[in-house]
């Protein structure tokens, strides 16, 4: 049966109903889950049920069916383009510098992965809202937010039009134009294939782009391929983007993380690995099956494969694509059982091959028995392959030195571990190298791991979630990493260009808790505040682009964040499961993933043997017709399709047009589409509430001031399509390097800041955010001399960079006027004056007591006796 909208819809539809009673009979159990709201719990299960029906066709199936043409609504504006051959030719160059002799041999050549089909050209798409690109028409600018987004789906299916949907919403929120490629998909382009088409659109950005006018963004495997981007033009000496968005990254195809191992129930991937019904582009032929097609080949006898399958002794494993040794000789692997992996300088430890590497099959000992693998278990990358740094990220000899990152990881997600270990790894690359096995097949590895410099993290853990949660764009916890991401790409963007953006504020027109979202909003209202296994309350919110980060500490922002968008602490890192794995053990493959994906394999492969031996069948009248050759020694792998090329090779298959896929893409742009129809509506309503938002110093929110006056004075912005919030870097990352301590200070005003640091370390920078984004907070801010004149002109306090300049440098002659900001009540204070000692008129007394930073040296704060000025309030 074909994979089409029908069957599609025929398979789903029981799970749907399903879904749904089930959801509204049993509520208590689901109250604090994200599947507590009923939009989230029958996305989840449709996309489970979905993948599983699915892997009942072949691969050539499902890649049609997500591929199908999908129309792009009204509001966004779509145009293709064409990557010239000059920037895919300088990618290939990179690519190969960055590969080595070494690399290049282990993947085959430096050719075979540069062929396409013919007539077929790299693709991608432009997409923008349209009333973005005909304001930057109007006002001819250029644009200077561009987002390359690099799409998932475990490297063999999916595609632009599929997640249109999600980049649409991107491009919204950040008033960016994004740039996806339609990079070629495995197994029938394995790797460096994808990797050479995102490496190619990047270069071709560059073209058009400014490099701080870019950030790079993907999920799953997408995100995986980012981050080998990030690496190669690093090492290549490329100009880097602004930042990365990572979700959910798949940066471990070794399975080697304790949570792939377990049950996630709040998932939707299989635990056991993706299985596709046998056809001519997988499962390729392993090393077993090619011995005899070749010999059938040569000697001009295809029917013996026939007679093969029937009386051969080995046709069950032939079948099963693995061999179960149940009296292995353990002698062969040394005294310990254990065995050297081919390639490498050091003993696994265990019985068997489990370091994936050239030279060797893979083996490994499960409940005793012998367990040695023989078909490929990933499409992306063979079994040698799938420990490569470029294919499995995390085993990068350093991760620093990248721009700054945003991870956003499921917490209920099968591949969480991993990208935890991810982030701390990018941030701390001495801390967490690869095992000894992987740096001693790379002479330069060592050296490598401390030639970097942390990257800044901010790695957000969402409670529960599956992965990539903003696939379920309609839900409440993904509407929330939406704006994460957007408020992250707008730090890191005016980071970038060292100057300031403006970003349309969308909060009170784009509504979180709206629609089904809200099913449970009842039950939500009166339950207690989610609360961490500590006892800690959350009272930081997920802020909106244009809210600034808190500060980084240690290269990182270290957040737990509820389906609410509540924030939490992040519990530290002896606590967490993904960084108790021993370096040695990264990479290594363990039995309890190989235990699953065996178990269902052999499930698919008793189903299903009766077209394998036919695609057999088939592949050997192939060989025997003969296949064109790269020549030069290139040695495709054997499920690429430029390695079994006949003399005719088919043209890629026309997109199709799919009902299916549009009512998807329909129900993700539901929100969106919601949204600017608010703001239309407010842009018509001359008397629409305004508001005013203030951005305080030290990276503080300041409250939403309402009022129904359109008149007012001192309403700043109004809500319509012309209001903006101003970006800035408010110097998150000058804290990094000290704990928070601006690492430009002199000792002594270290030590100072130091103390006062040391006696608030119980507050954790979530928890500073948290306490200065309160809407009861009313302190008011007070400002320091500038600890250093910095060329942005801001001063600095505490090692953080307030947004705004100063219009004369800062200095012992500085007027009070310039190092100081208004409070609530219209009154400057002092430093180092509190509210009480305003009130009882101890202003003068209390500053002489207090002391300050100013041009790195510690000073006294009093001033000389100014003439006191009050700013203009509302009753002068």
């Amino acid at each position: 049966m074909s994979l089409n909208t029908l069957t599609v819809g025929a398979a789903v539809i029981p799970t749907v109903i399903e879904t749904c009673l089930s959801h509204y009979l049993n509520r208590k159990p689901l109250r604090q889950k994200p599947t507590a709201h009923i939009s989230y719990h029958e996305g989840i299960a449709l996309i489970k049920r979905f993948l599983y029906y699915a892997s009942h066709h072949t691969v050539e199936d499902i890649q049609a069916f997500t591929s199908q043409w999908v129309p792009s609504p009204r509001w966004v504006r779509v145009d293709e383009v064409t990557i010239p051959e000059h920037n895919i030719l300088e990618a290939a160059e990179a690519l190969q510098q960055q590969l080595g002799h070494h690399g290049i041999d282990r993947v085959g050549g430096k050719t075979w992965w540069q062929w396409r089909r013919p007539r077929s050209v790299l693709k991608a798409e432009w997409i923008e809202m349209r009333g973005d690109y005909n304001e930057r028409k109007r006002t001819g600018t250029k644009c200077t937010r561009v987002m390359l987004y690099v799409h998932g789906g475990a490297y063999f299916f999916g595609s632009v039009d599929e997640h249109r949907y999600q980049m649409q919403r991107y491009a919204r929120k950040l008033k960016a134009r994004v740039f996806a490629p339609r990079y070629r998909l495995a197994p029938q382009f394995p790797f460096p294939c994808g990797l050479h088409d995102c490496i190619s659109a990047y270069m071709y950005l560059l073209t058009v782009q400014d490099p701080s006018t870019i950030i790079l963004a993907g999920d799953s495997a997408g995100a995986g391929m980012i981050v080998s981007l990030l690496v190669t033009l690093r090492d290549q000496g490329v100009p880097a983007p602004a930042g990365a968005i990572l979700i959910s990254p798949w940066v471990d195809l070794t399975h080697s993380f304790p949570s792939v191992d377990s049950e996630c129930p709040m998932d939707y991937i299989p635990t056991h690995g993706f299985l596709q019904k046998p056809s001519a582009s997988w499962p390729p032929p392993n090393a077993d099956d090619m011995v005899d097609m070749i010999q059938n080949a040569i000697t001009h006898e295809a029917a013996s494969i026939r007679r093969a399958s029937i009386a051969g002794p080995d046709n069950q494993d032939a079948v099963q694509g693995f061999s179960v040794d149940q009296d292995p000789d353990l002698s062969r692997f040394g005294s310990d059982g254990g065995q050297a992996a081919a390639g490498t300088a050091e003993d696994s430890g265990k019985p068997g091959n489990t370091v994936p590497g050239p030279g060797h099959d893979l083996s490994i000992m499960i409940d005793g028995a012998m367990v040695h693998i023989k078909d490929q278990i990933q499409m992306y990358a063979t079994n040698q392959l799938i420990s490569h740094p470029l294919v499995s990220p995390i085993l990068q000899p350093s991760l620093g030195g990248l721009p700054p990152l945003l991870i956003l990881t499921g917490g209920g997600e099968v591949l969480r571990d991993e990208q935890i270990y991810l982030a701390h790894k990018a941030a701390n690359p001495t801390k967490y190298p690869p095992g000894d096995a992987y740096l001693d097949l790379d002479a330069t590895a060592r050296e490598t791991i401390s030639k970097w410099k942390g990257t800044y993290v901010q790695l957000q853990v969402w409670e529960d979630c599956c992965h990539v949660t903003p696939t379920l764009s309609f839900t409440r916890p993904a509407k929330f990493m939406y704006r994460s991401a957007a408020q992250f790409g707008a730090w890191a963007l005016a980071r970038a260009q060292k100057t300031d953006i403006d970003i349309q504020d969308d909060g009170d027109v784009s509504v979180i808790s709206s629609g089904s979202d809200t099913s449970l909003s009842a039950d939500s209202a009166g339950a207690k505040p989610t609360v961490q296994p500590s006892g800690t309350a959350a009272t930081a919110q997920v802020g909106r682009a244009g809210d600034p980060l808190p500060p980084f500490r240690n290269h990182m922002i270290r957040e737990r964040v509820d389906r609410n968008g509540n924030i939490y602490a992040l519990e530290p890192a002896s606590s967490l499961p993904a960084l108790q794995v021993p370096a040695a053990e990264i990479g290594v493959i363990k039995p309890g993933p190989v235990g699953r994906w065996m178990k269902a394999k052999q499930e698919w492969d008793t189903k299903f043997a009766r077209q394998k031996r036919s695609v057999q069948q088939a592949r050997a009248k192939e060989m025997e017709a003969g296949y064109q050759s790269f020549g030069n020694d290139e040695v495709p792998p054997p499920s690429a399709l430029a390695g079994r090329r006949g003399k005719e090779v088919a043209e890629e298959a026309k997109k199709g047009r799919s009902w299916g896929m549009s009512l998807w893409s329909v129900w993700g742009s539901k929100h969106d589409e919601k949204t600017i129809a608010r703001e239309e509506k407010a842009d018509r309503d001359p008397a629409t509430e305004k508001t005013t938002t203030t951005v305080k110093a030290n990276g503080e929110n300041g409250t939403l001031a309402h009022s129904s006056d359109p008149k007012s004075k001192h309403d700043t912005t109004s809500r319509s399509r012309s209001r903006r919030r101003v970006v800035s870097d408010a110097g998150q990352t000058s804290a990094a390097d000290t704990n928070g301590i601006d690492s430009r200070l002199d000792d002594k005003s270290k030590s100072t800041l130091q103390d006062n640091h040391d006696s608030s370390a119980t507050e954790t920078s979530t928890e500073v955010a948290a306490r200065s984004k309160s809407p009861t907070s009313s302190k008011a801010p007070t400002i320091g001399g500038s600890t250093e004149k910095s060329a942005s002109g801001r001063p600095y306090h505490d090692g953080i960079a307030y947004p705004f300049k100063l219009a004369r440098p800062a200095g012992p002659e500085t007027n009070p006027s310039t190092i100081t900001l208004t409070s609530t009540a219209g009154a400057v204070t002092p430093l180092g004056v509190t509210d009480a000692d305003r009130k009882e008129g101890n202003a003068a007394d209390a500053a002489t007591k207090k002391v300050a930073v100013e041009q790195g040296e510690l000073v006294e704060a009093s001033r000389p006796e100014p003439t006191r000025f009050v700013t203009a309030g509302e009753g002068l």
